[in-house]
């Protein structure tokens, strides 16, 4: 299968991503300037981490109008498979593809480190190989992705199971001290209503190689490939 991984002025881990696809899980992968107007036959969309336009205005605010999205949007639209890590997840709530909103983190400061996260959710394109309650060790690298959105927008994403991912320790337990950003509810990520769209503040890109201190975020990517092909990798 193929990945097309967009690129956006200020990117800085769509090298990480296509290393993930191509060269780990052995996929075809394939860079998409945020000028171009075509996915190129694409079977997955990575949308992934950086700093993309510089992070002016608001992370995201800038790139949701790169011609690439009206793509990615039509892709998702028809039901293929989108992930967003990190500045690729706050693109994902400017363009409206995904409820919610980030501020900056609680304590105003960037965290770079190794977190858990617990599986909420199994039947997305990215998690269909996990199981319910899985721990995954993944690093998170951001300033901004305290995660918000109004009280009946929280309701909605957790009546709809749209909470993939949240912050925990790593015995799995939900509390204030797992959670580096003061995201709502504990909140590291999301699916959209179709469940083809997800997003993430974490790198699971950053975490497919034991000589990375984790490879748990390698099941995200063998998940997509095992939801389209019908093999496991």
């Amino acid at each position: 299968m193929k990945f097309a991984i967009a690129v956006f002025p200020g990117s800085n881990c769509d090298h990480d991503a296509y290393h993930a696809a191509k060269h780990v899980l052995g996929q075809d992968a394939e860079f998409v300037w945020h000028k171009e107007t075509s996915l190129r036959g694409a079977d997955a969309v990575i949308l992934p981490g950086g700093f993309s336009h510089g992070d002016y205005l608001r992370t995201g605010a800038i790139a949701r109008f790169s011609p690439v999205m009206d793509a990615v949007r039509a892709f998702a639209e028809k039901g293929g498979p989108v992930l967003g890590i990190c500045n690729g997840f706050q693109i994902l709530l400017e363009a409206g593809m995904l409820p919610g909103a980030m501020l900056r983190n609680a304590g105003l400061k960037f965290r770079c480190e190794h977190v858990y996260l617990r599986v909420e959710q199994t039947d997305t394109p990215f998690t269909a190989l996990c199981t319910p309650g899985q721990v995954l060790r993944v690093p998170i690298a951001h300033g901004e992705g305290n995660y918000v959105a109004d009280p009946a927008v929280i309701e909605a994403l957790e009546a709809h199971r749209q909470v993939v991912f949240r912050y925990a320790t790593a015995a799995s337990e939900v509390t204030d001290e797992a959670n580096p950003n003061g995201s709502v509810h504990n909140i590291a990520g999301l699916c959209s209503v179709g469940r083809n769209i997800v997003g993430l503040m974490p790198h699971p890109e950053r975490a497919c190689e034991s000589v990375l201190g984790s490879k748990d975020g390698l099941v995200m990517f063998e998940s997509v490939v095992t939801a389209l092909t019908g093999s496991r990798v």
